[in-house]
């Protein structure tokens, strides 16, 4: 597995996001590592993890990746940090080896209280079409917007348009820009997410 081992002080391992990549926690380990010894990777099912994720056991891969980092480091015990999805990994780690974790830091977790507001629950209509929003696949927009050049349909609402920084964590002269997104709904209940780069529009994902 490839991990990123940086800093001196008081060992650290740090657990991404759903986004799954470790570099979108660049500035957060560089901050890090100037008190810490920060230990970070990619999610295990991330191509360039080099880790071993089992479909079979889903969750539990990724649990077992801290241990595996631990191990890697040649690290005993350390304070585990996750972050977002991250959060529910290092709890889970904590509870299944908390010999290893000598302290616990969830940011942006789920409490146990949560529940899905109206706006998740949307969502979770069709998570297919948002995993690939959300890896970034390009060949699936291509083909919803060929879709939606077929269709003609009415507009009965919409929501937005919102900014995004893209790569806000580069400096500010390296990003490519704002997108602006916009979602649109409808008179058959189908919904799409538009989004506007260098004036152009297009279709990122359908909803059913």
């Amino acid at each position: 597995m490839n991990i990123v081992d940086v800093g001196n002080g008081p060992p650290l391992v740090l657990v991404p996001g759903i986004q799954g990549r470790w570099e979108w926690m660049k500035p957060a380990v560089d901050a890090l590592a100037q008190r810490c010894r920060v230990i970070t990777f990619s999610l295990a099912d991330e191509r360039s993890s080099g880790g071993t994720f089992d479909p079979s056991r889903g969750f539990d891969s990724y649990v077992e990746q801290v241990r595996d980092a631990l191990d890697q480091a040649q690290i005993r015990e350390a304070a585990i940090c996750g972050v977002s999805y991250g959060s529910l990994i290092a709890g889970a780690f904590g509870a299944r080896y908390p010999e290893r974790a000598s302290a616990l830091v969830l940011v942006s977790g789920i409490p146990p209280s949560w529940k899905p507001d109206s706006r998740v629950l949307f969502y979770l209509r069709s998570p297919r079409v948002l995993a690939d929003l959300l890896a970034g696949r390009t060949r699936p927009w291509l083909r919803r917007r060929r879709i939606l050049r077929q269709t003609r349909r009415a507009v009965v609402g919409w929501a937005g348009p919102w900014l995004l920084s893209e790569r806000w964590w580069v400096a500010a002269d390296d990003r490519p820009g704002l997108r602006a997104h916009l979602q649109v709904t409808f008179d058959d209940g189908r919904a799409v997410l538009l989004a506007c780069t260098a004036g152009g529009w297009t279709c990122e994902a359908t909803y059913d």
